[in-house]
């Protein structure tokens, strides 16, 4: 295991620089995991971590809405996971490493990579907190039991998840007729339903334990403001919905860890990027603004 300087990334998020990246002071990790192993349209996912680093250098890090610098509860970036093609090897040695960070009482923030890595980050939030529930903001339902051979598949990651904790899903428009075996009916609310429910975030809320893992598939946008995604699909949730639903569980529960999965970068088109890595700040930013209401 290398030292905790030795994992330092100088490419941090924010670009922020010393003490606020400190591993020692800092309650948030990041940890990119360029893994594009198993993915099954467009290939480029294993770039996404790096693209969402360089554009997090831009960003403003005063948030208006939660008047915060979260930035100050300090934000170490750790140095790219080196990951092997094997997905379960990937989904072990993501867990070990995740493990070792949770121990350090960080909220680890991993950052895809195609998604099945967030196997890894759930076992290792598992095995520290107990008694989770995933929030899952996803296109796809990813229940299949194996795909392409292997039970680590990205279109498997939320049975594995399932294995273990409750999962509720959300924006969900496009699975296969397999997965409907899997599924809870309670538990899942459709991309479609979401635009004519009465109360979607009390929905939500409702059926998630006191300790919530958060993991954010970036195709849960309408392509129309996310198109960098490897397996983009229209009738998507926009940024207002997506917040709504952070703020919302940030606010009432306790999210002890998330993922941001699944960019796939355009070299000609940056706003994808600025938007995960916005994605991940603001919701850093709605998390600890639940320390400062206290």
């Amino acid at each position: 295991m290398k030292s905790q300087n030795q994992l330092q990334n100088p490419g941090a998020f924010g670009a922020l620089e010393a003490p606020d990246c400190a591993y020692d002071r800092a309650k948030v990790a990041i940890l990119p995991i360029p893994y594009d192993g198993t993915s099954t349209w467009v290939k480029g996912a294993d770039k996404g971590p790096e693209a969402l680093l360089a554009a997090s250098g831009n960003m403003e890090l005063y948030d208006i809405e939660t008047d915060s610098e979260v930035y100050q509860k300090g934000i170490v970036t750790l140095n790219p996971l080196d990951c092997p093609a094997d997905p379960e090897e990937m989904v072990n040695i993501v867990q070990q490493t995740a493990e070792s960070m949770v121990r350090d009482d960080k909220l680890l923030v991993g950052i895809g990579g195609e998604h099945s890595v967030s196997t890894g980050l759930i076992r290792a939030a598992v095995k520290k907190y107990g008694n989770i529930s995933v929030l899952q903001l996803d296109a796809h339902a990813d229940l299949r039991n194996e795909y392409g051979g292997s039970l680590y598949n990205h279109a498997c990651v939320m049975a594995r998840a399932k294995e273990i904790c409750p999962i509720v899903q959300v924006g969900i428009r496009s699975m296969d007729s397999s997965e409907k075996e899997s599924l809870d009916p309670d538990r899942i609310l459709y991309a479609h339903q979401w635009f004519v429910h009465s109360n979607p975030v009390e929905w939500i809320i409702s059926r998630l334990t006191e300790k919530v893992y958060l993991t954010i598939d970036l195709d849960v946008f309408d392509p129309a403001v996310m198109p960098s995604t490897g397996t983009p699909e229209p009738g998507g949730l926009w940024w207002n919905d997506i917040m709504k639903i952070i703020r919302g569980v940030a606010s009432r529960k306790n999210i002890i860890g998330m993922d941001v999965v699944e960019l796939c970068p355009n070299p000609s088109d940056k706003a994808p990027d600025f938007l995960a890595a916005k994605l991940i700040y603001r919701s850093l930013s709605m998390i600890f603004a639940k320390e400062k209401v206290r």
